[in-house]
């Protein structure tokens, strides 16, 4: 038994640092419209909205995604339903720091995961995180729209 006990999993907490201010980097990343911007690892084709979730084809098939409800605490937790029905909580926080923001993604080991499985899914996270910054930082101008009026 390890240190995290019989019934926990291993957790990975991924940052990133993003010069835009908290509520630009928390009113982009959790519009469920911008995903394919930004977030290849989930969705690579336009998101549809379907009730209070969202559809979207990804790398693993066709994925439901439902974000917490808008907030003012930067909490973008969002379960993603595969297509096999299994539910995968992801725990996501924008917070400030400075001027910017930290992005922090929390990566939960899923049940039978190979430790190769964990590392290319660390990888995707890590990659799509990147682009959110390049996507942010580089276009200053970007249109940030309030995903909680469209």
């Amino acid at each position: 038994m390890d240190a995290r006990g019989p019934s926990m999993a291993e957790v990975l907490h991924l940052t990133v640092s993003i010069a835009r201010t908290p509520a630009d980097v928390y009113a982009f990343a959790s519009d469920p419209r911008n995903l394919p911007l930004w977030a290849e690892g989930l969705a690579r084709s336009e998101v549809r909205q379907q009730g209070d979730a969202w559809v979207v084809e990804g790398p693993v098939g066709r994925v439901t995604v439902r974000f917490a409800a808008p907030n003012d605490l930067g909490v973008m937790d969002h379960d993603v339903e595969l297509p096999s029905g299994v539910i995968v909580h992801n725990p996501m926080r924008v917070l400030p720091n400075g001027e910017g923001s930290e992005l922090v993604f929390s990566l939960f080991r899923q049940p039978g995961m190979s430790d190769e499985q964990f590392v290319a899914d660390r990888c995707a996270v890590e990659k799509d995180l990147d682009q959110l910054k390049v996507l942010l930082e580089g276009n200053p101008a970007l249109p940030i729209r309030d995903s909680t009026t469209g």
